[in-house]
């Protein structure tokens, strides 16, 4: 999932492609190609790799058909996407139900690793990227789109290969009672958008309305309790829409890498992010409190996590950015490790790993396959080392694209969300 909020009605989504000049889209192309290079990114798939996926997408029913019998038929559930208005593909879909004793929430995923295995090259073309790369208007994918948007990804009203966790949740206190992970068929029923999900949940005549406003329930109650337990939220004023999508997800990950570690004892690709040392965590919580209109209340010094949370819940709108900045400033990097043991700092997860999003990470590929078969690879150490540094040179070659961007009149988040039209520079000037 991308975590970008999507704009809002009568912002500059609505707005049409941003016009560029023939000139100024050389120089974008320029600065993106010399941006590949710099950084050792690869944008396009060799011959090889592309053949073997328009081979995978062949016959797509048929097979599905044949799996169904070997599978978990999850298609009787009511079950949706969500994802911004510009996605490509859909790597996550979510199923819920009340019963007496418990809540069953189920996160559907596509079964990447059903067709990129280890020993194919689509595999190895993951491993060598590491992750899927958005720049503003510009997507350098993990994976051959003919693979990753259409039998990989979760389309409504069609029967998909998915990998299922099942969640039974405590009413009480929505821990687990119960966690089963298995191969599943499942058949979309909508692909909505935030927006879409919000407006759902607003009309009570609404297909999905009470699935929707049900997830949502126990999604807010997830959010609220990561909060009193210490994870830290850079983002509280986030619509209902993401909370489900986030929450959802992040109960799914750590049920997997509970089940990996716990469960088995395997090595996999765990997500494990350093704190910050006293001292570092000082001058952050000094720079915040130094901002006009901003105080950290007296009660939560004492976590540092807790302070920022508790202070950006009262600060004023035109401080969020600042105060999102102070923290970033001091937070190590966080990496992929085979051992989880040194937890994740910002969730405040004694073990945590991905497994959501096999379509854009390799980490989560590599997961679902450890999961499946229970066949650590020989060189997880190397791909563990190798899909941070592909991460980090993806963030990095980010940021430059946007400054340059923003250097040459052009807003990066208008790129992005509206595409770019070349036209001739006098249709420009009119």
């Amino acid at each position: 999932m991308s975590n970008d909020a999507e704009a809002a009605p009568g912002s500059i989504e609505d707005q049409g492609p941003v016009e560029i000049s023939p000139e100024l889209a050389r120089q974008i192309e320029n600065k993106r190609d010399d941006l590949l290079e710099k950084f050792e990114l690869y944008d396009g798939f060799a011959p090889e790799v592309i053949e073997e996926a328009e081979e995978r997408v062949e016959d797509v029913q048929a097979e599905i058909q044949d799996e169904v019998d070997e599978r978990a038929d999850m298609r009787p559930l009511p079950t949706w996407t969500t994802d911004p208005v510009d996605a490509q593909d859909f790597d996550d879909a979510i199923s819920v139900l009340e019963r007496d004793e418990e809540y069953v929430v189920w996160v559907h995923i596509a079964d990447v690793t059903h067709y990129v295995h280890p020993g194919s090259e689509m595999w190895d073309a993951a491993m060598e990227r590491g992750n899927t790369i958005y720049l503003p208007g510009y997507t350098i994918h993990m994976l051959p789109p003919v693979l990753a948007e259409t039998v990989c990804s979760l389309v409504p009203n069609e029967d998909r290969l998915a990998h299922t966790v099942e969640m039974h949740l405590d009413k009480d206190d929505l821990s687990y009672r119960n966690i089963e992970i298995y191969k599943s068929v499942i058949h979309s029923d909508e692909r909505l958008t935030y927006k879409e999900t919000e407006e759902r949940l607003d009309d009570e005549d609404a297909p999905l309305h009470d699935e929707i406003s049900l997830v949502f329930e126990l999604a807010d109650q997830m959010h609220e309790q990561r909060k009193e337990e210490g994870s830290l939220v850079l983002n509280p004023r986030r619509d209902r829409a993401h909370t489900i999508i986030e929450e959802c997800m992040l109960k799914a990950n750590k049920a997997v890498t509970h089940e990996l570690m716990w469960d088995r004892g395997v090595e996999a690709m765990y997500r494990v992010h350093p704190q910050p040392s006293p001292d570092e965590w000082d001058d952050a919580l000094r720079e915040i409190q130094e901002l006009d209109g901003v105080s950290i209340p007296g009660d939560s010094w004492d976590d540092p996590r807790k302070a920022v949370n508790a202070t950006l819940e009262q600060a004023p709108e035109r401080q969020l950015g600042k105060i999102q900045w102070a923290v970033m400033k001091v937070m190590p990097r966080a990496r992929y490790m085979n051992d989880p043991f040194g937890g994740h700092h910002a969730l405040n997860f004694e073990i945590y790993g991905h497994f959501t999003s096999p379509i854009r990470r390799m980490s989560d590929l590599v997961n679902h396959w450890i999961v499946y078969q229970n066949d650590v690879p020989e060189n997880l150490v190397e791909l563990c080392d190798h899909a941070s540094d592909q991460q980090q040179a993806g963030e990095s070659a980010e940021r430059e694209y946007r400054d340059f961007l923003e250097e040459v009149g052009l807003d990066p988040d208008a790129v992005n969300n509206r595409g770019v039209e070349v036209v001739d520079e006098e249709e420009t000037a009119e």
